[in-house]
Parts: structure tokens; sequence; C-alpha cells
């Protein structure tokens, strides 16, 4: 008889992968729609290879560290609070372990156990490690996995410079009347992409979220190139 394999990712670790893995999605998706906004606007205006490397580089800077520093202090936030809310359990734990425990069985009850079950199952979580039974079932903390804002930072970062290269390299590689209908086309084929990945890790349906993706893509596009060709047409 086979013998059951355990190498698939539980719940909670397949869990935070994919929540890891559909923010690098969106961070990348901020950095393809936001850098090829700028970089179309700064085409309608000029065709200098020079200007339009200086508009996406600075913005591709620009936009990767904000995200990175937004990532940071969010997660640094989030982990303070887990911090001090494992603080607090821990205080109660020790000044009133026996409420704590009947808390931690009502707790278990409301998912379905019996009372006596429930009991047993939170004396049993109590003894071998009262403050994580307690994280996980009553805060939903793990106390082994919390958040590391330098992580968080890092991945935004990444995903978002990832993203913004393609737009700047479609925009100043190819001669001065291919730049725009080669960055529109790679970047509406980037948005294809990110918008089904991301449906995928969603459990969503790709063909909507495909469509917003592009609709915004091709809109901010749009509204970016026609202020340049305004602003350049009136010589600003």
């Amino acid at each position: 008889m086979t013998e059951p394999t355990h190498d698939e990712a539980h719940g909670g670790a397949l869990g935070s992968r994919l929540n890891w893995l559909r923010a690098a999605v969106l961070g990348s998706n901020d950095g393809i729609v936001s850098t090829a906004g700028l970089v179309v606007g700064v085409a309608g205006a000029t065709d200098s290879r020079a200007a339009l490397l200086t508009a996406g580089l600075a913005g591709l800077l620009a936009g990767s560290m904000s995200m990175a520093a937004g990532e940071y202090v969010s997660v640094s936030t989030q982990r303070d609070s887990e911090v001090a809310a494992l603080a607090v359990e821990k205080r109660e734990l020790k000044e009133r372990p026996e409420a704590e425990l009947e808390e931690l069985t009502e707790l278990l009850q409301q998912r379905g156990l019996s009372h006596e079950v429930a009991r047993e199952a939170a004396a049993q979580l109590t003894a071998r490690d009262a403050l994580k039974a307690h994280a996980r079932v009553e805060l939903g903390i793990d106390p082994d996995e919390l958040t590391v804002p330098w992580h968080a930072a890092w991945a935004s970062f990444l995903a978002f410079t990832a993203g913004a290269l393609l737009p700047l390299l479609a925009i100043v590689l190819p001669p001065a009347g291919r730049r725009l209908p080669v960055t529109v086309v790679c970047v509406l084929a980037a948005l294809v992409l990110t918008g089904w990945t991301s449906a995928r890790l969603g459990a969503a349906d790709p063909k909507r979220a495909v469509l917003r993706n592009v609709a915004g893509g091709a809109l901010a596009m749009a509204v970016t190139y026609a202020a340049g060709t305004l602003l350049g047409a009136a010589g600003v």
C-alpha cells in the first residue's frame, strides 16, 4: 500500500506564497502601467531618446522606491500590531491561565467541536505551546512566521522595477518612427499576461481580469499621450 506523501504545501504556507506571488504580479503591473504612461506622455511631446530615457529612469526609480517605502511602512505597522497582540496574549496566559483555557475551548467549539472534544484539544494545545495555540486560533497569527518588512520592501522594489523596465526599453531601443507602436504593443501584451496571472492566482475569471487590465493600461497611455501632444504643440 502506497504511503501518503506530505511534500505538498499546507494551507497556511500555500496561502502565504500565493499572497507574495500575487503582490509581485500586481507590483510589476503597477510598474508597467505607470512607466508606460510616463514615457508615452513624453513621447507625445518629443522624440528625443535622451528625454525619454531620463523620464523613464526617473519614473522607474521614483516608483520602485515609493513602492518599497510604502510596503516597508505598511508591513512594519502590521508586524508591530502582531508583536503587541502576542505580548498581550502572553501576559494574559501568565496572569489568568484558566480563563484563557476556557476561551480557547470556546473558540474551538465555534469551529464545530463538541465541548468535550474542544476542552481536550484546548488542554493538549495549551500543554504543547499555549502562546502559539492562542495566537493561531484566537488572533490568526503564526508566531513563527511574522511578516518581515525588509522582505516585503525588496519584493515590491524588484517587482515594480521588473515591470517598469519593459516600457522603458520598448520606448528607447527602437528607431524614432517605431517607438510608440512598439511600446504600445509590448505594454498591452504584458498587461494581458499580468491580468491573466493575477486572475489565475485569485481563482477569478481571466477574461474579465485581462479586459480590465488592458483597458486601464490603454486608457492611461491614451490620456498621457494626448496630454504630451498638447503640451508639445503648445511649445511647453
